[in-house]
């Protein structure tokens, strides 16, 4: 990367990303999860638990990754 590299613990992340920051990318990828599913599937019920299988995913694939890659647990 750079001459300085970003990581996730750097205490200066934040000046880089902010709540709206973060709360802007989570409603876009709702909004892309929305408009994935096929139009039969369009509901709210379904958009949710789509939404949180994919955040649930994510979350075990960073605890393994911290663990294959030696980082520190993340909880």
């Amino acid at each position: 990367m750079g001459e300085r590299d970003i990581r996730p613990d750097d205490p200066d992340l934040g000046k880089f990303f902010n709540l709206k920051t973060v709360d802007h990318m989570v409603r876009q990828a709702v909004m892309f999860c929305w408009m994935m599913l096929p139009k039969d599937r369009r509901t709210g019920t379904t958009l949710r638990w789509e939404v949180r299988r994919i955040v649930a995913r994510a979350l075990k694939d960073l605890r393994e990754d911290a663990e294959a890659f030696g980082m520190p647990r993340t909880g």
